[in-house]
């Protein structure tokens, strides 16, 4: 950390920087002494932007007085105490008091992830912090490991660099087209410009919870694209060693704010899991295929939904995560072609396919719960080149081709699939039809997704000889209402023998979707991951 010697700079007349300790968000962060009261502190030193002119130099200096001021009227154990704000030479620097410990990205990578009650304990130190932050209209906007410090003597959790804290109200360097923060803890609302809160700061606790669990963001991608197409778009399916605390993360990490877990929820929550071990509420998730603790309401994604063929129970599929060709973008944006952060993130009988609408019943038994996204727009990526807007295409995973098909959508299928058309239904065949990949669109139907399912299930004895072991679960596809029917049929023919069918029924766009994979129930583990892959890469005109 470097010696103290007699050229050490002394700042405002009276703190001494000593030993530079690291960098934080807009700033190197020094170890000092305050020579007037003999105590020891930490002094950040905020760095401007010399591009800036000096009216805006002027401007970004007032503002990190402002924030940081008001940082210094926050009282809380777990929220870093500010002693001072000082300028000299033009450059801002906050005094706080001095931790003698680590941070909690150090720890997590000294040491890898922490038991569940060590994690939920910590949370709970900081949602106090943030309760009086947003009391006092102070929003914290770079919550992560990095910025939780863990007071070796004492154990104490403390929440820093409010460096870059908004005041609710006051102009913020994203308004003027920086980007504040660091995009693996940064929630969805401010990915794409929206108006944030305090429901923003929550989501990026949920995201360091994760992290806190199972050693790394749930966000974290190969490529800054990556990572914001993973907050704004992806299926959020944190992995089984976030299961403990998996209904916090998960009503954290909700992409919509209005459902977002408040301070208070989050909280009663954790401390019943201090208190008992579990949480208040299970429900069938997915955490090595085995039931996990989620909260009342809750419901899976289809990539979440478990492998259930009728010939026994097999591994659930992981299959492949969904990806766009993002990195084009963003080439093009180093490239200066013009790329903006805004265009990045705006951009039945047989088988199945849904059955003749009618009143019946269903028969199958159904699984139901509220979206764990809300609706976001269409995942699709628009590189902006003068007033030319582009769509990107999904990416081909290995073995797989980019279907366009001229029915107006897009999706992967595996190669050597063959296109067949069967009225309204569009299929791709594996030779001799051993896997069938069946594509539908319709108008919306009434009742939507679950009511058509619903209905399909009751004439399934009809449009399936041998018709079995049927199962609805109400689900969410790119976070819009959807339903998963699953079944078990004889096939066609005695020669063809057991299948089993996925389908996904979905809206989207004003029309209604249905994405379906049908192999023989020996093949259960392929079937997925051509349904998964399917549903991950289809797009619709």
């Amino acid at each position: 950390m470097g010696s103290v010697g007699d050229n050490a700079r002394v700042i405002a007349g009276r703190y001494r920087l000593e030993a530079r300790l690291g960098r934080g968000g807009m700033g190197v962060v020094w170890r000092a002494t305050d020579q007037f009261l003999g105590r020891r502190v930490a002094v950040k030193e905020v760095e401007l932007d010399d591009t800036l002119s000096d009216a805006e130099a002027l401007l970004q200096r007032e503002r990190t007085l402002r924030e940081a001021r008001a940082a210094a009227q926050l009282r809380h154990p777990h929220i870093i105490v500010v002693h001072d704000v000082v300028v000299q030479d033009e450059h801002p620097y906050i005094v706080m008091e001095l931790i003698e410990g680590g941070s909690l990205a150090g720890r997590i990578a000294r040491q890898g992830p922490m038991d569940a009650r060590t994690v939920a304990r910590m949370a709970i130190d900081l949602l106090g912090a943030l309760r009086v932050a947003h009391a006092a209209g102070v929003l914290h906007r770079d919550i992560k490991p990095a910025n939780v410090l863990l007071e070796e003597a004492t154990g104490r959790v403390v929440l820093t660099d409010f460096g870059i804290a908004q005041v609710s109200g006051a102009t913020t360097l994203t308004e003027t087209g920086s980007f504040v923060g660091s995009p693996e803890y940064t929630a969805p609302e401010r990915m794409s410009g929206e108006t944030t809160g305090p429901a923003s700061d929550l989501w990026s606790l949920g995201a360091l919870l994760v992290a806190a669990l199972t050693g790394e963001s749930p966000f974290r991608r190969d490529s800054i694209g990556g990572v914001l197409h993973a907050v704004v778009f992806d299926e959020i399916r944190p992995p089984p060693a976030a299961a403990p605390l998996l209904p916090v993360v998960l009503g954290l990490l909700e992409r919509d704010q209005r459902r977002r877990f408040d301070v208070a929820e989050a909280e009663r929550l954790l401390r019943l899991y201090v208190e008992t071990g579990r949480m208040p509420s299970t429900a069938a998730g997915r955490a090595g295929g085995q039931p996990s603790a989620l909260p009342d309401g809750y419901t899976p994604t289809q990539r979440d939904l478990p492998v259930r063929p009728a010939a026994g129970p097999a591994a659930p599929f992981r299959g492949r995560r969904r990806v766009l060709l993002i990195a084009a973008a963003l080439v093009a944006a180093v490239a200066g072609a013009g790329v903006s952060a805004a265009a990045l993130l705006m951009g039945g009988g047989g088988d199945g396919g849904g059955g003749t609408p009618t009143s019946s019943a269903p028969s199958a038994p159904q699984t139901t719960g509220t979206a764990t996204g809300s609706p976001s727009p269409t995942p699709t990526v628009t590189v902006t080149r003068g007033n030319t807007a582009t769509p990107s295409t999904p990416a081909a995973p290995d073995g797989y081709r980019i279907a366009k098909d001229r029915r107006g959508f897009t999706l992967a299928v595996p190669e050597g699939f063959a296109r067949e058309v069967d009225g309204p239904r569009t299929f791709y065949k594996s030779p001799g039809g051993t896997f069938r990949i069946g594509i539908k669109e319709s108008a919306p139907d009434p009742g939507g997704p679950l009511a058509v399912q619903r209905r399909s299930d009751a004439k399934g004895p009809e449009n399936n000889p041998g018709y079995r072991d049927a199962e609805i679960t109400q689900t969410t596809h790119n976070g819009r209402p959807a339903a998963l029917w699953q079944f078990t049929w004889d096939g066609f023919s005695a020669a063809e023998g057991a299948r089993h069918t996925y389908d996904l029924c979905w809206e989207e766009g004003g029309r209604m979707y249905d994405v379906w994979v049908s192999a023989p129930v020996g093949k259960a583990e392929e079937s997925r991951r051509y349904f998964d892959t399917a549903v991950d890469t289809f797009m619709s005109r």
